[in-house]
């Protein structure tokens, strides 16, 4: 069963390939959505995915690529969307 989340990742995680890094493991695992830096220096990610393959992938949101330093992630589960693809919004 497909869930959907927005999650906000919060912390140094603009400038540093995390919308990158987010991207490619989205493709790995199958999540569909979309990544964009937001105004106030976090990044807010549209995911959705089966519930298995969406724990493994907050698991790498929760690290981020090497120069992030994750401090916190805000999670609020949605309903489903249908996205087909995973992409980097501007």
């Amino acid at each position: 069963m497909k869930k959907r989340f927005l999650v906000k990742v919060f912390g140094r995680v603009q400038g540093v390939g995390f919308r990158y890094f987010t991207l490619s493991k989205a493709k790995l695992l199958g999540i569909n959505g979309y990544v964009r830096n937001m105004p106030d220096g976090s990044v807010l990610v549209d995911c959705e995915g089966d519930e298995e393959n969406l724990k493994i992938f907050f698991e790498y949101l929760n690290k981020g690529p090497r120069f992030a330093k994750v401090e916190r992630i805000e999670f609020n589960e949605i309903s489903p969307e249908g996205y087909h693809d995973f992409e980097i919004k501007r």
